[in-house]
C-alpha cells in the first residue's frame, strides 16, 4: 500500500517556486488529453440530462371523472356522486288564442329573428359554453393532475466540480469530481400528502358540479321571468285592444248624447298609461334576454323567442324527504365533507413534518498522476454518502401541527354550516312553493272566473245604459291586473321549484319524493 502525501507546501526560494510552477504547468500540458476527455464526457452527459428534462411531456387533457370517493373514512372509498341537473323539456300545453292586436304587439316587442329555443336547449348551451363552468372544469382537471405527482420523489441532483489547477497530492492530483444525489422524504408523509391531494381534487370536482347546479338554476329562473314578462306584454296588448274598442263605443255614445266626453278622455288616459307600462316591459325583456345569453355563454344581443307556456304542475314532495335527498346529492355537502377529509390528512402531514429527510449520494473522483512510476498512481475513487435533516426547532413543528389542527376543526365547522344552511333554505323554499301554489289555484278557480263574470256583466249593462262607462273601464283594468297577478304567481311557483331542485342537487321528478301512502287502519 502506498501512502498518499499531503499537498506540497510552497516553501523555498523564488527560484524553487518558479521551478515547481513550471513543473506543474508541464504536468497540466501532459494531462491535457485526459482532462479534455473528462470535460467532453461531462458536457455530453449534462447535455443529455438537460435534453431529457426539458423535453416537452405530452399534454393530457384530463376529463373530469365522476366523484367516486366519500369521506366516511380516510381510505380510498367510493364518494357520493354529485348528480348534475339534467335538462327537462317543458310539457306541451295548448296556448290561448291571440287577437290580431295582441299578435301585433308581440311582434313589435320580440324581434322576428328571435330563435325559438326550448329551455333544454339553453341548458345544453350553458353546460357546453359557459365560461365559469369551463374555468372550474379546468381547475378540477388541474387538481387531478396534481394527484398524479403528489406521491412522487423529488428529482435527483447531478453536480460536478472542476479544479483549476488540479488539487496536487504528490504524486496524485485531483482533477474533478462528479456527484449524483437523491433526497428521500419520509415516506409516510409523502403518502399523506398524496391522500390530501386526492381529496382536494374530489372537492374541486364537486365544486364544479355545484356550479353547474347554480348555472342551471339561474337559467331556469331567468327563463320563467321571461315567461312572466311575455304574459305581461300580451296582457297589456290585449288591454290596448279592449280600450280601443271601448273608446270607439264611447265616441258613438257621445255622439248620441248617451255619454260624456270625459269618458273618452279617461279611456285615452288609460291607453297612455298602458303605453308607459309597455316601455318598462321592453326594458326588462332586454335585460332578461341578456342574462339568458350570458348564462348560455354567448353574445348578450342574440334574440331569444319567449316561452309560450310553463309547467304549472305542483310536485308531490315532502320536506323531510327533500332534506334527506339534499344531504345525499347536494355537491356543496360533498365539498364540505371532502375538504374536512383533506384537512384531516393535513393534520397527519403536519405531524410527520418532524420526521427527518434522508439524502443519499454517490460520487466519482477523477484523479491523475503525471510522471508517477507506480502503476496504481492516479486511480479514480468512488464515494458514497448519506445526510439527514435535523428537525431541532420544537416550537416550529408544534406551530405547524396547531395550524393544521385548527384548519381541520374549521373544515368540520364548515360542514355543519352547509347542512344548517341547506335545511333553512329548503324549509323557506318549500313554504314559498306551497304559498305560490295556493295562490295559483285561488286565481285559477275563484278570482279570475269571478272577475271575468263581473266584467262581462258590466259590458252587458253598459249596452243597456244601466252602468257608467268609468266603471266598465275600472273593472276591465282590474281583470287584467288579476290576470297579471296570476301569471306572476305561476312564474314564482316555477322559479321556487327550480331553486328547490338546485338546493337538493338533483333534477327531481314531480312524483319522485312523494310521501308513502299511510296504511289503512
Amino acid at each position: 500500500m502506498r501512502r498518499r502525501r499531503g499537498p506540497v507546501e510552497d516553501r523555498g526560494t523564488t527560484g524553487s517556486i518558479c521551478r515547481r510552477t513550471c513543473d506543474g504547468m508541464d504536468g497540466v500540458m501532459r494531462s491535457g488529453l485526459r482532462s479534455s476527455a473528462i470535460w467532453c464526457g461531462l458536457a455530453v452527459g449534462g447535455f443529455l440530462m438537460w435534453s431529457l428534462g426539458c423535453r416537452a411531456a405530452p399534454v393530457h387533457h384530463a376529463v373530469l371523472r365522476p366523484a367516486t370517493a366519500t369521506t366516511q373514512g380516510l381510505q380510498d372509498q367510493p364518494a357520493p356522486e354529485a348528480t348534475a341537473v339534467q335538462p327537462v323539456s317543458p310539457p306541451e300545453e295548448t296556448a290561448p288564442a291571440e287577437s290580431a292586436m295582441v299578435r301585433l304587439a308581440a311582434e313589435q316587442s320580440f324581434p322576428a329573428l328571435a330563435v325559438a329555443e326550448s329551455l333544454a336547449q339553453l341548458e345544453a348551451s350553458a353546460l357546453a359554453a359557459n365560461p365559469t363552468l369551463r374555468r372550474m372544469q379546468q381547475e378540477a382537471a388541474a387538481a387531478w393532475d396534481k394527484v398524479r405527482y403528489a406521491d412522487k420523489l423529488p428529482d435527483p441532483t447531478l453536480g460536478s466540480t472542476f479544479f483549476v489547477p488540479p488539487m496536487n497530492y504528490e504524486p496524485d492530483r485531483q482533477v474533478a469530481d462528479l456527484q449524483l444525489m437523491q433526497m428521500i422524504p419520509w415516506l409516510g408523509r409523502l403518502k399523506a400528502e398524496a391522500q390530501r391531494a386526492y381529496f382536494e381534487a374530489l372537492a374541486a370536482e364537486s365544486l364544479y358540479h355545484a356550479e353547474k347546479l347554480r348555472i342551471i338554476g339561474d337559467l331556469r329562473a331567468a327563463w320563467y321571468r321571461y315567461y312572466v314578462l311575455h304574459k305581461q306584454m300580451e296582457t297589456a296588448a290585449a288591454e290596448q285592444a279592449q280600450l280601443t274598442s271601448l273608446i270607439e263605443t264611447a265616441n258613438a255614445r257621445v255622439a248620441t248624447g248617451a255619454a260624456l266626453p270625459g269618458d273618452v278622455l279617461m279611456a285615452a288616459l288609460e291607453l297612455s298609461s298602458l303605453q308607459e307600462q309597455l316601455i318598462g316591459y321592453r326594458q326588462q325583456v332586454a335585460a332578461t334576454i341578456a342574462e339568458l345569453n350570458r348564462l348560455a355563454g354567448r353574445d348578450a344581443g342574440q334574440p331569444i323567442a319567449p316561452p309560450a307556456h310553463i309547467d304549472s304542475t305542483f310536485p308531490e314532495w315532502n320536506l323531510e324527504h327533500l332534506k334527506i335527498a339534499a344531504l345525499e346529492s347536494q355537491p356543496e355537502v360533498a365539498v364540505a365533507r371532502l375538504r374536512a377529509a383533506a384537512a384531516l390528512w393535513g393534520v397527519e402531514v403536519a405531524r410527520l413534518q418532524r420526521r427527518p429527510d434522508l439524502t443519499f449520494g454517490i460520487g466519482w473522483v477523477f484523479m491523475d498522476a503525471p510522471g508517477a512510476a507506480s502503476a496504481d498512481a492516479g486511480r479514480d475513487s468512488l464515494t458514497l454518502g448519506v445526510s439527514t435533516t435535523l428537525p431541532l426547532s420544537r416550537g416550529k413543528y408544534e406551530a405547524i401541527l396547531s395550524e393544521a389542527t385548527r384548519a381541520n376543526l374549521a373544515a368540520h365547522a364548515s360542514l355543519d354550516e352547509v347542512v344548517l344552511r341547506l335545511d333553512a333554505q329548503l324549509r323557506e323554499l318549500w313554504t314559498q312553493a306551497q304559498a305560490s301554489h295556493e295562490t295559483v289555484e285561488l286565481y285559477r278557480t275563484t278570482i279570475l272566473p269571478q272577475a271575468q263574470q263581473t266584467f262581462e256583466a258590466d259590458l252587458q249593462s253598459l249596452a243597456n245604459n244601466t252602468v257608467t262607462f268609468d266603471r266598465v273601464v275600472r273593472n276591465h283594468r282590474a281583470l287584467l291586473n288579476l290576470q297579471l297577478s296570476y301569471h306572476r304567481a305561476l312564474g314564482q311557483q316555477a322559479i321556487t321549484l327550480a331553486r328547490i331542485r338546485q338546493t337538493v342537487g338533483a333534477d327531481l321528478e314531480p312524483q319522485s319524493l312523494a310521501p308513502p301512502p299511510s296504511a289503512a287502519p
